[in-house]
């Protein structure tokens, strides 16, 4: 199917209509930073729309998204910066840099090669090669589930990392006890803090847990979320076509009506 290009080039006059004279005064007045936070709500909105499977839904966020995108390259095109068509260009540079097996004759046996690949070739990179750590490429602004798991995902390429899931599995049951026995002298210490952080700990070691067993935690705990969404808005409904609700009824009927949802919502 041959690419229409119309559209992209219909979506960049749209943006400058809408910052030119006689345009809108809310996206005139707007900055990358206050776009960036849009994007942000925009990308986390796709991530909704991909998990709930529908391709109407995607294809919406997905327009939302790239909006924005173009908006800001906007914004710094006005600055004498860049514009869209250099963010582009640059783009396709690194991609085709950093496969050369698709690209050049470089051969890789397979998907690990391949990422280990990139990871060489992008720590050669100019804006990398100033940086001081090779966690410094990791946002700060990341969700904290995310972030640890680009955090140790960067730490492992170094080579510090656990030798396989069982040794990691056997670190994180250690964190745990540790959270524990933390736990249970919170009458003798009194530390919340301490607590906090064995924690932590125990989150931080079950990130790593997830990376061994090759699933994103963020995805996981999405999908866990919505599985416990979806048990407790079954059993929400059931008590209020019994005109009661959650406050009313005993811990034991409250178990029995989890094991119902359990049943009843399986998919």
């Amino acid at each position: 199917m041959p690419m229409d290009y119309k559209n992209i080039a219909a979506l960049v006059d749209v943006i400058e209509k809408l910052k030119g004279d006689g345009g809108c005064p809310w996206d005139k007045k707007q900055t990358p930073t206050t776009m960036a936070n849009y994007l942000i709500e925009e990308a986390y909105e796709l991530v909704d729309a991909v998990e709930s499977g529908n391709p109407d839904e995607v294809c919406e966020e997905l327009g939302d998204v790239l909006f924005l995108v173009f908006f800001i390259a906007r914004l710094f095109q006005e600055r004498g910066c860049f514009d869209i068509f250099d963010v582009s260009a640059l783009n396709v540079e690194k991609m085709v840099r950093r496969h050369p097996h698709v690209f050049g004759n470089k051969k890789v046996a397979g998907e690990k090669e391949v990422r280990s690949q990139w990871h060489k070739i992008k720590m050669k990179e100019k804006n990398h090669k100033q940086k001081g750590s090779v966690l410094d490429s990791v946002p700060v602004g990341l969700p904290a589930l995310m972030r640890a798991y680009r955090i140790s995902e960067r730490a492992a390429r170094t080579g510090f990392d656990w030798d396989d899931t069982a040794s990691v599995l056997r670190e994180a049951e250690g964190e745990w006890a540790e959270f524990q026995a933390e736990l249970t002298s919170k009458k003798q210490s009194g530390n919340q803090d301490k607590i906090a952080l064995e924690f932590g700990d125990v989150l931080f070691t079950l990130v790593n847990v997830a990376r061994f067993a090759r699933i994103h935690p963020e995805t996981a705990l999405t999908g866990s979320i919505k599985k416990f969404e979806k048990r407790f808005r079954y059993m929400e409904r059931n008590l209020a076509e019994k005109g009661k609700s959650m406050e009313q009824i005993s811990r034991n009927e409250i178990d029995i009506l989890w094991e119902e949802a359990k049943r009843k919502t399986a998919s």
